[in-house]
C-alpha cells in the first residue's frame, strides 16, 4: 500500500453533499491524485521547454509557479500546465489523463538537447489546502506562506507550496510534499483539517475561472478560448513555440470572438465537451463545457467556452436547443487585452 493511500484512508473524505462554504473556509484538505508531475532536468531544461510552451520557461525564478498551454501547430492546446522550478529542475504539473501521451511527444523534440523528461509523480504527493486552519499548519511546516498568487515557497524538509487563486472566499495552496513526509505529518493533518474529495478543490478551479485541459478537452480551444492568457499563460512577447503564431494572430487580428464563463445548471449529468446550444441561432452549438463539478445545492458549475455574443442569460442550453438552462455567473478577472 502506497504512503497516499494510507494518507487517504487514514481519515473520513467527505464528499459535497457533506460541505457548506463555511466548513472550507475552516480548513481542509484533499489529495489532488488526478494530477501528474514530469520533471525534465539538465543543462537544456529551461530553453527547451521555452521553445516547447506558451510562456517563458527561461527567466522562470526559484520564488515563482506559472501556467503554460503546449499547443499543435494549428494553437490547439494539447494540455495545460502548471510548472517551477525545484531542485535546479523543472517540474511540470499536468491531468494524469495526459500525463503519458505528453511526456512521449515532448522526448520527439528532445534530440541533442541536454534534458531529460521523467515522471515522477510516484515520489511526491499533490495536495490541496484551504482556510483558516489550513494556513496555521502550513506555517508549522513553512517559515512563510507564498502571499502572491502563483508564488512558491519550498525547502527541502517540506517541499514546494505554491499560493493558487482563490475560492469559496478564502486562500488556497498547493503543496508538493514527499511521501515519506507525508508519512510522518499525516496525523497531525488529519486532526486539523477537513479531509475532502478532489472534486472540491475542481469545483474551487471553476468558481476562481481556472481551465485544465483533459483527456476529452484536447485539442478543443485555442488558449483565448479559455481565457487561458487572462490567468497568464501565454507570453506574448517570447519566441516561438509550436501554434505560436495561430495563438498571436487570435489575438492581435480583431476582437476575441469566443471566450469562457462560468455557469451554474440543474441537471444529473454534465460531462467535458458537451456542447451547448443558443436561443438566437439553436441549429448549431455555440460552445462546450470545459469543466464539470457538483455545485452546493442543486447541479453543477461549469466552465463553458462560448460565443461572446451568445452568452445571454435564460438562452443558453445544455446539450441540445431544449436542454438544460445555463445561468451565468461573473469571472472573477475582467476580459482584457494582455497585450496592451
Amino acid at each position: 500500500m502506497s504512503t497516499t493511500t494510507q494518507f487517504l484512508e487514514s481519515a473520513e473524505t467527505l464528499d459535497m453533499s457533506k460541505l457548506g462554504i463555511t466548513q472550507l473556509q475552516n480548513g481542509y484538505v484533499c489529495q489532488l491524485s488526478d494530477q501528474s508531475l514530469i520533471q525534465a532536468r539538465g543543462d537544456d531544461a529551461a530553453s527547451f521547454l521555452h521553445n516547447q510552451l506558451s510562456n517563458d520557461v527561461e527567466h522562470l525564478n526559484d520564488t515563482q509557479s506559472r501556467y503554460a498551454a503546449y499547443c499543435t501547430p494549428k494553437g490547439r492546446m494539447l494540455a495545460s500546465f502548471l510548472y517551477w522550478k525545484m531542485d535546479g529542475n523543472i517540474v511540470l504539473q499536468c491531468s494524469a489523463s495526459l500525463q503519458p501521451a505528453l511526456q512521449k511527444r515532448l522526448q520527439m523534440f528532445v534530440m541533442r538537447s541536454k534534458v531529460k523528461l521523467s515522471e515522477v509523480s510516484e515520489q511526491f504527493a499533490i495536495l490541496g489546502l484551504g482556510g483558516k486552519a489550513a494556513e496555521a499548519f502550513l506555517l508549522t511546516q513553512f517559515d512563510q506562506l507564498p502571499s502572491a498568487i502563483n508564488d512558491k515557497v519550498s525547502s527541502d524538509d517540506a517541499g514546494t507550496l505554491v499560493r493558487l487563486h482563490d475560492a469559496f472566499d478564502t486562500a488556497r495552496y498547493q503543496w508538493v510534499v514527499a511521501q515519506e513526509k507525508l508519512t510522518a505529518i499525516s496525523a497531525n493533518m488529519n486532526v486539523s483539517l477537513l479531509k475532502v474529495d478532489a472534486s472540491i478543490w475542481r469545483l474551487g478551479n471553476i468558481h476562481a475561472g481556472l481551465p485544465q485541459v483533459v483527456e476529452l478537452s484536447k485539442e478543443k480551444f485555442v488558449p483565448q478560448m479559455i481565457n487561458f492568457e487572462l490567468i497568464g499563460g501565454v507570453n506574448f512577447r517570447k519566441g516561438c513555440y509550436p501554434g505560436q503564431e495561430i495563438v498571436a494572430r487570435s489575438q492581435y487580428l480583431g476582437k476575441l470572438k469566443r471566450r469562457m464563463a462560468i455557469a451554474t445548471v440543474k441537471t444529473d449529468v454534465v460531462d467535458v465537451a458537451m456542447e451547448i446550444f443558443s436561443d438566437n441561432d439553436p441549429s448549431q452549438p455555440c460552445g462546450m463545457i470545459v469543466s464539470a463539478e457538483r455545485n452546493f445545492g442543486e447541479g453543477f458549475a461549469c466552465l463553458v467556452e462560448i460565443k461572446l455574443a451568445d452568452q445571454e442569460q435564460g438562452k443558453v442550453h445544455l446539450g441540445a436547443s431544449d436542454g438544460p438552462i445555463l445561468e451565468f455567473l461573473p469571472l472573477p478577472y475582467a476580459y482584457l487585452d494582455v497585450t496592451e
